[in-house]
C-alpha cells in the first residue's frame, strides 16, 4: 500500500470519503477548513476517550495520568476525568484551568523543574494530590509555604542515569540535564533526608520520566530495578516504606505508516512482573504503580489542517507553501519530527513527486515536512491534512509573525463544534497597551 493511503496513524474513526475526502469522527475534513478556516486542529474526541480506557485497561492496578503538557483545554481536561484517569500539570496555569472546569484537585500531581512561588500557592490553595519535588531548594520553599496543621503528599524526582527518547532534547532521564535529582551523585539521598526532616510535607514516593518517544520497554524496567533499589536503601536508612511509583511518560508513537511505537499492554505486564520481583528480592511491599502518558493519548487523535498558498519549483526541490508553519507546530525544527502530509478534498490523478513542505515564517528552517511524496499537481488553493497532531502543536504554538494561533475543533458522531477559538489581531492589540 502506498504510505499516502495508509491511514494506519489517523484517528481511529478515519473514513475514505468520494473525491479524495477524508472524514473523521463522521465530518469530512474539508466541511473542517470551509467552516472554521485553516490553519486549523482537529481533535476526535472518541479517539482521545478510547486511548483513556486503554491505558486504563492495560494498568488496571496503576493510577494513570494524563501529562496535560501535551495538550490542555476544559473539553479535554472533562473527557480525561469522565474517564477516569487523574492529570499531571506542569505550572499554575494548567491546574488553574484543570480545576476551575470540574476536575478534582485531588487527581492532579504538580511538576516542574523550577516551580515558581505562584505554581506553589495555587497547587496548596487548590489541594493537589501531589508535588513532585524537583530541586534541593523546592524543599525549603514548599515547607515554609504550607499552611499550619497541613501536610502536602510529594514525590521526589529521581534521575536514573538511564538515556531513553527518540531526540537528544527529549531525554531527560540522565545526570547531564536539567530535572530531578541525581542518584549517582547522591542528591536524590540527600532530598529525601531533608524532605523527611519537615512536619509539612510528607513523602509518599518516588517518580521518574526517562525522556519522551521511547518505543522499547527495556529502559522502563531498567527504571523500575534502580528505583526499587533506592526505595530498598531508603527503608534501610530511614525505616520507611514507600508506597508508590511513578515512572512518568514518554511512550512512543508512530507519525507515519510502519514506524515503530510502544505496545502498552506489553509495557504494561512486563513492568508488573518487574516491579513484582524486584520488590520480592529487596524485602518490599510492591507499591502502587504510576504512569503519565500524555502525546500517547492526545497524539494520535488529532489532524492539522492547511490550505496551499503557493508552490515553487527550483532547480532542486519543490517547496509547497501552507498557511501555517512553525508558529502552530515547532516540533519538525526542534527535533527533527517526520510528519506526512496528504492531499484531501480532490482526487488527482497526476503522478506522485517529491516536495518539502513548509510554512509561512521568516525562518529557513519553517519546515512542516521534508522529501514527502505529494500528487505533482498540487497547486494553490489545496488542502492538506497532517495526522498525528493532537500533541506539542497548540501546547507549544507561538505568536512568531503575529500569525495568530488556530482553533481547536472537535468532532464526534458526524458533529463539529469548537473547543479553542482562533486567536485574532484583536487579542494582540489587547495585548498591547504600551502606546
Amino acid at each position: 500500500m502506498d504510505a499516502a493511503d495508509d491511514l494506519s496513524v489517523w484517528p481511529l474513526s478515519t473514513t475514505r470519503l468520494a473525491h479524495g475526502d477524508l472524514a473523521v469522527g463522521g465530518v469530512p475534513l474539508t466541511e473542517v477548513a470551509d467552516r472554521f478556516g485553516t490553519p486549523a486542529y482537529l481533535l476526535d474526541e472518541a479517539d482521545v476517550r478510547e486511548r483513556c480506557r486503554a491505558y486504563a485497561h492495560a494498568f488496571p492496578d496503576a493510577h494513570v495520568l494524563y501529562a496535560a503538557k501535551a495538550f490542555l483545554c476544559r473539553a479535554m481536561a472533562h473527557w480525561v476525568k469522565e474517564e477516569g484517569l487523574g492529570l499531571d500539570v506542569c505550572s499554575a496555569g494548567e491546574l488553574e484551568l484543570a480545576v476551575t472546569t470540574g476536575f478534582p484537585a485531588a487527581r492532579i500531581v504538580l511538576h516542574g523543574n523550577a516551580k515558581s512561588p505562584e505554581d506553589l500557592r495555587a497547587a496548596l490553595r487548590l489541594g493537589v494530590g501531589r508535588i513532585v519535588i524537583d530541586s534541593a531548594s523546592e524543599i525549603a520553599r514548599l515547607a515554609a509555604a504550607v499552611p499550619p496543621g497541613s501536610r502536602q503528599k510529594v514525590l521526589v524526582r529521581v534521575v536514573p542515569g538511564i538515556a531513553a527518547g527518540g531526540h537528544s532534547k527529549i531525554q531527560t532521564g540522565t545526570d547531564d540535564q536539567k530535572f530531578g535529582l541525581s542518584i549517582t551523585d547522591g542528591s536524590a539521598q540527600h532530598a529525601i533526608a531533608r524532605i523527611l526532616d519537615q512536619s509539612g510535607i510528607e513523602l509518599v514516593g518516588l517518580h521518574c520520566h526517562l525522556g519522551s518517544q521511547i518505543t522499547s520497554d527495556k529502559p522502563f524496567l531498567c527504571a523500575v530495578r534502580r528505583l526499587v533499589g533506592l526505595m530498598a536503601r531508603i527503608k534501610d536508612h530511614h525505616g520507611i516504606t514507600l508506597p508508590e511509583l511513578d515512572l512518568g511518560g514518554g511512550h512512543g508513537i508512530a507519525y507515519r505508516p510502519g514506524e515503530d511505537a510502544l505496545d502498552i499492554t506489553t509495557l504494561a505486564r512486563k513492568v508488573r512482573a518487574e516491579l513484582t520481583e524486584s520488590c520480592a528480592a529487596a524485602g518490599l511491599a510492591v507499591p502502587r504503580l504510576v504512569v503519565e502518558p500524555g502525546r500517547a493519548i492526545a497524539g494520535p487523535a488529532g489532524v492539522a489542517l492547511y490550505r496551499v498558498l503557493s508552490v515553487k519549483r527550483t532547480s532542486d526541490r519543490t517547496f509547497v507553501a501552507v498557511d501555517g508553519g512553525m508558529s502552530d507546530n515547532p516540533r519538525p525544527a526542534l527535533y527533527g519530527v517526520r510528519y506526512l502530509p496528504r492531499l484531501i478534498g480532490r482526487r488527482s490523478t497526476a503522478a506522485s513527486a517529491p516536495v518539502t513542505v513548509v510554512g509561512r515564517h521568516c525562518e529557513a528552517g519553517d519546515v512542516l515536512a521534508a522529501d514527502i511524496q505529494l500528487p505533482s499537481d498540487t497547486r494553490p488553493g489545496d488542502l492538506l491534512a497532517v495526522p498525528v497532531a493532537g500533541a506539542y502543536h497548540l501546547s507549544m504554538a507561538s505568536g512568531y509573525n503575529l500569525v495568530g494561533r488556530p482553533p481547536v475543533v472537535a468532532v464526534a458522531d458526524g458533529q463539529a463544534r469548537l473547543l479553542v477559538r482562533r486567536e485574532s489581531l484583536e487579542d494582540f492589540r489587547s495585548r498591547d497597551v504600551g502606546l
